[in-house]
């Protein structure tokens, strides 16, 4: 636990490790924790809130920001939440213009996550002229039933006009979020909303399974035995999944993602792909500011306390508000990174992994790559090693061999 006290803003001791002169951390990742409703299955911290404390936040993060900004030069930017068009016009000037003085803008890949009937024209317009460029669209269904089976305060209806503000807002980069096997979600009901959602030809698409997360209420009705799990249904979604995105333009780049190539000549990883998820994936920097979130810095991750209100004390007092710091041994990073980087479709180049970790997949993990090319999930090319079709679909499995502890 992290109880740094900060005698000079411009100046902080950082718990999330020491920086390098020459090499600030190019993506930055901020967190708006709040929500008009927490839904069924979400297990972020998300947390519906007063006014006041919206405006309480938007005042501990700009601080946060002016803290780690001389660490800072971002190529991509990611608000994620929660909803952060629940901030309203005055709350995201403020912080708009806070990135403007701190040099913070500018990134060439800058998303907003955004539920539908939460953005308003006036707030798309600030957001496109500030700078952002990318808009996440959490749709989740496009079934009326369906959403109101997942807590969703929106309707289908809701969806197409948020999309059609979106880009008449002018964003030429828009992803849909979309879920399947969701309880009561048959496979034609399925296949309806991916036809409806692909007609809509957004730049990005990323559709994720249900999974049934502790303490939220799809687990607890699980368990109640108010329905049942059907795997062979969910294989069946996500392989129509892959072939609608596939005849729809859209290039599978990770288990879930999918993205348009937009150069005459396709690159492994479409020019549409969400470049920070990627450094993610790939094992790259990254700072996290806000209630709950995680930063990984030159191989120190760090999270925040999973509460606005602790989150906003702590800044105010002149505290990082940092719950935990881990800095995990070079082979346990390593091996976290191996598991990150085989979602994406094109696995690892071994010299780009021995690059970035200063391993060999070769040695340190050979028996791993052996046992699951044995199975049919992984295959080794020239240069390199990835998951199969098969593998993908059961990409935690296959992960899990290359962890170490």
């Amino acid at each position: 636990m992290s109880r740094t006290r900060l005698p000079n803003p411009a100046s902080p001791p950082d718990p999330r490790g020491k920086p390098e002169e020459t090499t600030p951390v190019r993506h930055l990742y901020v967190h708006v924790p709040f929500c008009l409703h927490k839904c069924e299955y979400c297990a972020f911290y998300s947390t519906p809130a007063p006014p006041e404390l919206y405006q309480r936040y938007t005042r501990a993060l700009v601080r946060e920001l002016e803290w780690v900004a001389p660490d800072l030069a971002p190529e991509t930017i990611y608000f994620g939440g929660g909803t952060p068009t629940l901030l309203d016009i005055r709350e995201w000037e403020l912080v708009l213009n806070a990135m403007q003085r701190l040099g913070l803008k500018g990134a060439s890949e800058w998303t907003v996550e955004a539920n539908p009937a939460t953005i308003t024209p006036e707030k798309a317009s600030l957001l496109r002229a500030a700078g952002v460029n990318r808009i996440s669209l959490g749709a989740q269904s496009l079934d009326d039933t369906l959403l109101r089976r997942l807590g969703r305060l929106h309707d289908r209806q809701q969806v197409f006009h948020t999309y059609d503000l979106i880009r008449h807002a002018g964003f030429r980069n828009v992803n849909l979020d979309l879920m399947f096997a969701i309880p009561g979600q048959s496979l034609d009901t399925w296949r309806r909303t991916l036809r409806e959602a692909l007609a809509l030809e957004s730049e990005h698409l990323s559709s994720y399974e249900v999974i049934y997360e502790e303490d939220t209420p799809l687990y607890q009705q699980l368990q109640a035995s108010e329905f049942e799990v059907d795997e062979d249904l969910a294989c069946d979604m996500f392989d129509a999944l892959a072939a609608s995105a596939a005849q729809a333009g859209l290039a599978q780049y990770e288990i879930a993602n999918f993205a348009r190539h937009r150069s005459p000549t396709p690159a492994p990883v479409p020019d549409c792909a969400c470049r920070h998820n990627v450094n993610t994936w790939r094992g790259g920097s990254f700072h996290g500011l806000g209630p709950s979130a995680t930063s990984c810095v030159r191989g120190v991750r760090a999270r925040n306390w999973p509460s606005v209100e602790r989150y906003c004390a702590d800044i105010e007092r002149g505290l990082r508000p940092i719950e935990s710091t881990e800095t995990l041994p070079p082979l346990s990073r390593a091996g976290e990174i191996a598991a990150f980087g085989l979602r994406m479709n094109v696995g690892w180049r071994f010299a780009e992994f021995t690059r970035i970790t200063g391993f060999d997949l070769r040695i340190d993990w050979a028996q791993d790559m052996d046992r699951l090319e044995a199975e049919g999930l992984g295959r080794r090319h020239r240069g390199g090693f990835q998951l199969t079709d098969r593998g993908l679909r059961f990409a935690d499995l296959a992960a899990e061999r290359f962890l170490r502890p």
